[in-house]
């Protein structure tokens, strides 16, 4: 257990559910080798949260690849609206260029309401982006263009997610969901 709550079911997420079920090949090794980072926000306003991002990004690429492959920058207040959270989303992946950070870091969104363009709310696959807090996945892409370098077919994987979280179903995925929320409040 750590001294925040969140990280414990972001940590218990990403066990369970992300490297558990295989939905991204590439986070099993990062993970048993302690290098994601876990990042509490503290700041609730859409700004003070866009501030401390762009602080997180700074320090991800300061750290070397050995000590933080990747950062999950959880915000447990402030971001409860998806479309809040997306237009936050949208905003912080454009400064990546401005930044000069393309090619370097990329960005992937994570929301408790995740729910893509096009499809229904209950439908399971919504859970490969279903998050217990929004976060925002800063990624760094030298380790992760070697890793898809080894891995057959990568363009098949969100299908092949799909595919599994539908078998699944909609209630397993919530169960699994709300089982890491569960230890969030011990």
């Amino acid at each position: 257990m750590s001294d925040s709550p969140e990280l414990d079911a972001v940590r218990c997420w990403v066990e369970k559910t992300v490297v558990g079920l295989n939905l991204c090949p590439f986070a099993a090794a990062p993970m048993r080798g302690d290098r994601i980072r876990y990042q509490r926000c503290l700041a609730e306003s859409p700004e003070g949260i866009y501030h401390e991002l762009l602080a997180e990004m700074e320090a991800l690429i300061g750290l070397s690849e050995a000590t933080a492959e990747t950062s999950l920058f959880v915000v447990p207040r402030g971001l409860a609206d998806f479309g809040e959270y997306l237009d936050l989303f949208a905003t912080a992946e454009a400064v990546i260029p401005e930044a000069g950070l393309d090619g370097i870091l990329q960005l992937a969104s994570f929301h408790p309401d995740y729910c893509f363009d096009g499809s229904l709310p209950d439908d399971p696959a919504n859970y490969t982006n279903r998050s217990p807090y929004p976060m925002f996945h800063l990624i760094r892409e030298a380790p992760l263009a070697r890793a898809l370098e080894h891995y057959p077919d990568p363009e098949g994987i969100p299908e092949r997610n799909m595919a599994l979280l539908r078998e699944l179903g909609f209630e397993e995925m919530q169960r699994r969901l709300a089982a890491c929320l569960e230890r969030d409040k011990e």
